[in-house]
């Protein structure tokens, strides 16, 4: 499962990306070239850097080739970098949950609710934090299954 969803949020992310570089790209031309600048590219991109940005870090995460200060893994024997594993999955997960997940959750209801709208697109803002708790599930999910992950490989030893 964790194949496939790492090819779908590739997918979505080149997407998301191709958008953005298409919307600077015309924002850029109708800025200098036709002299008539685009009133809703700037909040389109910002949107976009919003929903890259978030899922891109739930990839990575997942990829587990995000930043990370190591220097107590290196120097930690065996039965330490376990540990230290252990607590760091667990601290991602709980953070990805009560921060992104919860928070971000209370962030989308209440802007749906107070329907609180974009000034150039007039598009409810709900929809651009959805990328909150969606990246919150993701990473908590990659940080479930490399414990799970973690937990077979040593059970097998």
């Amino acid at each position: 499962m964790r194949k496939q969803i790492d090819k779908g949020l590739e997918l979505l992310l080149i997407g998301l990306m191709a958008l953005l570089v298409v919307d600077v790209l015309w924002q850029v031309l109708s800025r200098y070239v036709l002299a008539s600048p685009s009133s809703f590219t700037d909040e389109v991109a910002g949107f976009l850097l919003i929903w890259v940005g978030l899922l891109g870090a739930a990839y990575v995460s997942g990829r587990e080739e995000h930043l990370a200060i190591d220097l107590l893994l290196r120097q930690a024997s065996e039965q330490g970098q376990y540990r230290l594993k252990l607590v760091g999955y667990g601290c991602v997960c709980l953070f990805a949950l009560a921060v992104l997940v919860g928070g971000g959750s209370w962030l989308v209801y209440t802007r749906f609710h107070l329907g609180v709208t974009s000034a150039s697109l007039a598009l409810n803002l709900g929809y651009v934090y959805l990328a909150l708790p969606l990246s919150g599930l993701l990473t908590a999910y990659y940080a479930l299954d490399s414990l799970f992950n973690m937990f077979n490989e040593q059970s097998k030893k």
